[in-house]
Parts: structure tokens; sequence; C-alpha cells
């Protein structure tokens, strides 16, 4: 007859099957039977309300396979750390090697912490830190609100860490723990560029390259703290108000374009300008007006409109740079007010109405015809002022007026044949025949 061997698993239990002492598998919750006449069958019972499952052939039960979902296998390698949680609370911290916990009747949590990794973090790290488990292995750093913490690795930078407790790995790496004051909200290092590229930094910090030529203004909390050049500037998140405003300090240009005005003489006229200037104060531009550019080409606008109104059309038109230069030395005393230099202002164009053009093109034209004839009869006056006294010299020098009949007479014979007898009188009277 057949021998058969029946086993009873109660529900808090599992049995692990030998057979000839090799691992075979795990029973679960119930009543088994084997036929095992010659009892090479084993069954042993273990109590998984119990955590944490140890035994002599632990590994060889381990790299069977056969544990099933009832239990959760830890491996830890020598850089490794676990950190075991069973049901919420803190159990304790594994070092390297295997581990088998059963999950039956408990929440199994395991974080596993790699002491080759630059930082640590946890919600629970103070409870950790507690059990002493990571001495000599690991640094605690605990940061407050205005604190910041730079982390160096074997010469080389890491990683930036925010407010709250990190643990960080020395067992494997050479660490340098640098930790600053966030507070001023600016961040200046010598490592910039290197901090930049590294982990945490665009979560931790607010970049602003500035370019030459340039300036930054840097308020925080509303209270101006620094101008800054051109160059890279950093600056720390959630420690306040933090505003920046970038200004160009290169000479600059705004054009005044097409402002119709009415001169003192009712003459409505459309004028462009141009106004060159540079910001002297940048604080000022930045603070006093939100657009210091607006502000100066409105106030431009206002100058020309006082200056041209007491004007009339032909003062305006002849005194340009006049206006010009009295223009600018009213908007300089405005434009320092927004942290403004004006450099130059000038009158370029000046445009008048259709009909206002005729009328001063016909003005013109009749100054000019005016100016012509009178020009003339100068000149016919003095041509006949000039043959008046030519005369009375001839008059009195017979031998200079012979000469000049001469000079007459050679004139003629190159454009025609003459036949000319000459005595004791003149040309006039002896000339007998012309060809």
């Amino acid at each position: 007859m057949l021998l058969m061997r029946t086993f009873k698993i109660l529900p808090h239990e599992r049995g692990l099957l030998f057979r000839e002492g090799q691992f075979e598998g795990l029973l679960q919750p119930g009543k088994h039977r084997f036929a095992d006449p010659f009892f090479r069958v084993r069954v042993e019972k273990v109590n998984v309300r119990e955590a944490w499952f140890e035994h002599a052939q632990l590994d060889v039960i381990v790299k069977s396979g056969r544990l099933g979902k009832d239990a959760r296998v830890v491996e830890l390698k020598a850089h490794e750390r676990g950190i075991v949680w069973l049901d919420g609370r803190l159990e304790r911290v594994l070092k390297p090697g295997r581990y088998v916990l059963w999950t039956v009747f408990r929440d199994v949590r395991v974080d596993v912490v790699d002491l080759r990794a630059a930082v640590f973090a946890h919600r629970d790290l103070a409870e950790v830190l507690a059990t002493g488990a990571f001495d000599g292995e690991a640094r605690a750093v605990d940061l407050k609100d205005r604190e910041r913490a730079l982390v160096w690795r074997d010469g080389r930078f890491e990683r930036v860490l925010g407010r709250g407790l990190h643990l960080i790995p020395t067992k494997y790496h050479d660490v340098k723990v640098e930790v600053v004051d966030a507070g001023k909200g600016r961040f200046e290092h010598g490592e910039l560029a290197a901090i930049q590229k590294a982990a945490g930094a665009q979560e931790a910090l607010e970049w602003l390259a500035v370019e030459p030529g340039h300036a930054a203004v840097f308020f925080k909390d509303g209270a101006h703290q620094a101008t800054l050049g051109a160059g890279k500037h950093a600056f720390w998140k959630d420690v306040g108000q933090v505003r920046l405003f970038t200004v160009d300090l290169r000479e600059q240009v705004v054009d005044i374009q097409g402002q119709e005005i009415m001169t003192a003489d009712k003459v409505t006229l459309r004028l462009n300008a141009v106004v060159n200037f540079r910001v002297a104060d940048a604080v000022k531009a930045a603070t006093v007006t939100d657009d210091y550019r607006q502000a100066l080409y409105r106030e431009a606008q206002l100058s020309l409109r006082a200056a041209i109104g007491t004007r009339d059309l032909d003062a305006l038109l002849a005194a340009k740079d006049e206006v010009a230069r009295e223009l600018e030395g009213q908007l300089k005393d405005r434009a320092t007010a927004f942290g403004l230099e004006v450099i130059a202002l000038g009158i370029r164009d000046v445009i008048l109405p259709g009909e206002m053009k005729d009328l001063l093109n016909k003005v013109t034209e009749a100054k000019k015809a005016a100016e012509a004839a009178l020009i003339t009869r100068r000149e016919e006056t003095a041509a006949m002022r000039m043959q008046a006294n030519t005369a009375k010299v001839l008059e009195h020098n017979p031998t200079l007026m012979r000469l000049r009949e001469l000079e007459v007479l050679e004139k003629v014979t190159q454009k025609a044949n003459l036949t000319v007898m000459l005595g004791e009188k003149g040309l006039a009277d002896r000339v007998v025949k012309l060809l």
C-alpha cells in the first residue's frame, strides 16, 4: 500500500517543501498530501506574520524563484543600503547582502540608497539619520529657508541643493559642501559657468546675461540692490520678489515723425525731428517712468509745439538751427529727470501744405525777379557811367580817340571788305565805301 503523507498549513503559515533535501516550492494554506513511502518529503512551516524570513538555505530558496508573491527579496550590493519600512514605520537600515521579507500581512517598502550617488533625499530622512546607520558613510546637510548648498565631488561641481534635509554620500568620493546665504537674492561665485550647467541650477537659480553696452538694474522686494554691468549674473529663486530691468547704455535715436503744429501766424505745418540721447542714470531710467524712450518722445513733442507755436513761419524757416538749439536746451532739463542725457536735437524736415508751398514759391519768385531787375538796373547805370567817363577822356585826348577808331576798324575788317581813305580828319569823316 502506497504511503501518503498529509501536511496542514494554517492561514498565517507557509510551507517550505523539500524533497530529498532539495527545495521544491512554497505551500499555501490548506491540506497537502504527498506519496512518500520513503519519507523523502519534508515540509517546514514558517510563520509569515513575522516580517523577516531567515533560513540556513536562504540562498538556494531565493535562487529557485519559487517564493512567489508572498515574499519580497532584497539584494543589496556593496555600494547600496536599504531602508526598510513596515506598515509605514521605519524598521531598519540594511547593509549589503540578501534579505527576504514576508508581505502577506504587512505593507513592506524598501528604499535603496546608492552611496555612489551625489545626494539622497527622503521625506523621512531625519528619522533615518537618527538610527546612525549612515555614520561615516554620508553627510547630512540641513538647509534653512535662506540657505542653499553647493556640492563639489572629487574636485568637480556636482549640484545645487535647495532648502531641506539632504544626505550626501561620502564613502566613495571626496565631497565638499559649501553652504551659502540666498537671502540677498543675488548669487556671486567664481565658478558661475560650471554651476549653471550642473543639476539643480536651473530650478534654484534665475540666470541673466547682460550684453556689452547694457546694464541690469536689480531690485529685491522693491528696493534697489545693485546696477550690474555686462556679463553673466545669477539670482536665487523663492527668496523674495526679484525684479531685473535691462537698460541700453549706448547712444540711441528717437525719430519725432510727422508732428502737425500751428505757427503763431496760423500756418499748419508738419515737422520731423530727431533726438540723439543715451542713458546716464540706469536706476532713474528704470524707476521714474515705465518706458523712458516713450517719455522722451512725449517731452520732445511738447517742446516742439511750444517752440513752434510762438514763432511766425518766416522766422521759423529763417532760424531752424536756432530753434533746434533752444529745443535741445529745454529737452535736456526734462530728460535729466528720466535719467537720460540728450546729446543732440535736430529739425530734419519742415513740410508745408500744398497751397502754402505755391504761395511761398510765388513770393520767392517775385523776390528773385525784383532782385534780378535791380541788379540789371545797377549794371546798366554802371555801364552808362563808365561810357560817360570814357567820352570825357576821348574828348580831351584826340590821339587816344584815333587809337580807339583804329581798334574799331580792325574789328570791322575781320568781318567785311572795306575801302578806306584816311586824311587829317577822323575815321567817321573819311569812310568812302563799305562792301
